[in-house]
Parts: structure tokens; sequence; C-alpha cells
């Protein structure tokens, strides 16, 4: 069975367009490598983010992490008020990519697993967002990825039925459950190898 070809294409967010990294702030406020590694599998862990992801609010998750961890409150509130410093910049190559594709007239579309409040203090920031006709929040629309739900909603969302979707994204789980939907997926791990695969399915020259 040949599968048809996507039209348009659907970026990830974090680690695929943006570097994202919980250590890039707390490593300016912890200054032991031990005490910090510990702080990030314990206290302000990347599970416990998702929930954030998955539409808990930031106020919710502080307080019930302060109440744990009392003695690490200052640095709870570091989390919520300076998630701009969890971003070292750009991912290379990505954001080219993107611009490269809109003037070739591709459709763009983001599906991301980000809390709504981050998201807000966020967009603005980056013109790259642009170029894009929607982007699906999971914070906002309280799914996230990998649930099937979520990729259902951004076909809804997009228009666009599922052999049309090329799906860019860093995680092998949001990727398996994309193509379980019936898109097309690039597992990212560079520019340079999505920019082949983007030319390979015709997207680019």
């Amino acid at each position: 069975m040949i599968k048809l070809q996507p039209n348009s294409v659907v970026f990830d967010v974090g680690r695929v367009l943006i570097q994202w990294d919980l250590r890039h702030l707390f490593a300016k406020l912890i200054a032991d490598p031990a005490q910090l590694d510990w702080f990030l599998t314990n206290v302000v862990t990347a599970e416990w983010h998702f929930r954030a992801d998955a539409g808990e609010t930031i106020a919710a998750l502080v307080a019930e992490r302060k109440a744990a961890f009392p003695e690490y409150s200052a640095l709870l509130d570091a989390y919520a008020t300076r998630f701009m410093e969890t971003i070292p910049g750009p991912v290379a190559g990505t954001h080219e990519l993107a611009g490269q594709l809109a003037e070739a007239g591709v459709p763009l579309f983001a599906l991301t697993n980000f809390a709504e409040e981050f998201w807000a203090e966020f967009r603005p920031t980056q013109p790259v967002f642009d170029q894009f006709e929607d982007i699906l929040v999971s914070g906002t629309e309280k799914l996230v990825k990998p649930d099937h739900a979520i990729y259902a909603l951004a076909q809804q969302r997009f228009g666009r039925e599922p052999h049309e979707l090329y799906f860019i994204d860093d995680s092998e789980a949001n990727v398996i459950a994309a193509r379980e939907c019936g898109w097309h997926a690039h597992l990212f791990r560079n520019a340079a190898e999505l920019e082949s695969d983007l030319k390979a399915h015709g997207f680019l020259p």
C-alpha cells in the first residue's frame, strides 16, 4: 500500500525549535552541582513540570511543592517567574528551515506540550511563529502528547487528514503516537537530518 505524501508540516516546539532545560535556570541559583542534581531529580522534576503542560496551574503546582519542600520556596518562586531563563536559545538550523518552508508555501502548524501560562509569556518573543497557521498548546487544551486525543484534535483544528500531516518531534513516544494516528513523523535529532527528510518528502528542493 502506497502512503500518500504529506502537504503540511507540524513542528513540536521544545527541543525542536527552541532549546529548553530547567538546569539552565537553576544552575544560576544553586552553586553546588550535587545539590543542583538533587533539586532537579526530586523537587522541580520533568515529571512535575509535565503536569503544567497537561493544564494544571503554575500556582497550584508551586503551592504543592512548597508544602513538601518549604526550604526551597524561593527557588520554586523562580520556577514560576523566570521561565524564560530555562531557554538557552533557538535550536540550531530549525528556524531557518521553517522560514524556507514558509517561503515555499508549505502550510506550517505546531503541536506542543507547553504550559498555558508559560506559553503566553513565551510566544510574543518568537517571531518564527508568525509564519504558522495555527498552534495547538497542550496546557490550553488539557491534552498532552502522546495521547492520541491531542492528535485527533490537531487534525480537526488544522483541517487536515492524517496522511497530509508531517510531524517533527524529539520524543520517540510522540513520534510513534503520531504514526499510529496515520501521520508521517520524523524523530528530530538535528537540523541537517530534518532538512534531508524534508527534501525526501518533497517539501524542499
